[in-house]
């Protein structure tokens, strides 16, 4: 069909037009031609947005992979465009960190100046890492690293929740001390999580008095009704 249609298309390019009197090939000769840029060097690439939240790690992620961005961004809200080659990820219209697309599910992509200055030593995360890591801060923060990971598929799967406690220690707000006694409470409770970490931090209850004990008995008042009273 093409071959047909060639010599058909070129005979109406070289007809003069009723109006103009030139034909469209004469027009493109003078006036388009002229004009014409050189096509881009490389092919245009479809790209796709998505919203995105910075985690606590500095991480974003994408299909199963993250990639990192300045950890001063944790908790911003980004916007992630994603071709087949190339991952950017932008605040408020300005580009702030870009990657090479990764396929591998559950991986990390870091740039190590995105780290803060403290995690740059551990840019190759392992499990056995972590834990020695935690180890810095307490038996009990390495304990709750260690289950972190454990508990989970794959260790990978329990980084970003160890590297936020791991984050909290070195909170001027929160240091080693508190973060270690909140994770000994955390693993008493079998509340083993970061939002558990913090949300013990935050109430300071990582000096509670849990021992029934010291609370003493009930008092004895006609609303405590006791165990006789359900049967």
């Amino acid at each position: 069909m093409h071959e047909a249609v060639r010599p058909l298309l070129e005979k109406l390019n070289a007809r003069p037009m009723r109006k103009l009197g030139k034909s469209r090939r004469e027009l493109f000769e003078q006036v388009e031609k002229a004009t014409l840029r050189a096509l881009p060097a490389r092919p245009y690439q479809l790209a796709f947005w998505k919203k995105a939240r910075v985690n606590i790690d500095y991480h974003v992620e994408l299909e199963g992979h993250w990639y990192s961005v300045p950890y001063t961004l944790v908790g911003k809200s980004v916007d992630v465009r994603h071709t087949e080659a190339c991952v950017e990820v932008f605040l408020a219209g300005r580009r702030m960190a870009s990657h090479v697309r990764s396929l591998e599910k559950g991986r990390f992509t870091t740039q190590p100046e995105h780290m803060p200055a403290s995690h740059r030593q551990h840019a190759e995360w392992t499990p056995s890492r972590l834990i020695r890591w935690a180890e810095g801060v307490g038996p009990s923060c390495a304990k709750l690293v260690e289950e972190l990971m454990t508990k989970r598929p794959h260790p990978q799967q329990g980084f970003r929740s160890a590297l936020g406690v791991l984050r909290l220690a070195e909170e001027r707000r929160y240091g080693k001390q508190r973060v270690e006694k909140a994770c000994a409470r955390a693993l008493r409770h079998r509340a083993v999580g970061y939002k558990s970490v913090v949300a013990i931090l935050q109430h300071h209850l990582e000096d509670t008095d849990e021992t029934a004990a010291d609370k003493g008995p009930l008092p004895e008042h006609e609303n405590v009704r006791g165990a006789h009273y359900y049967h």
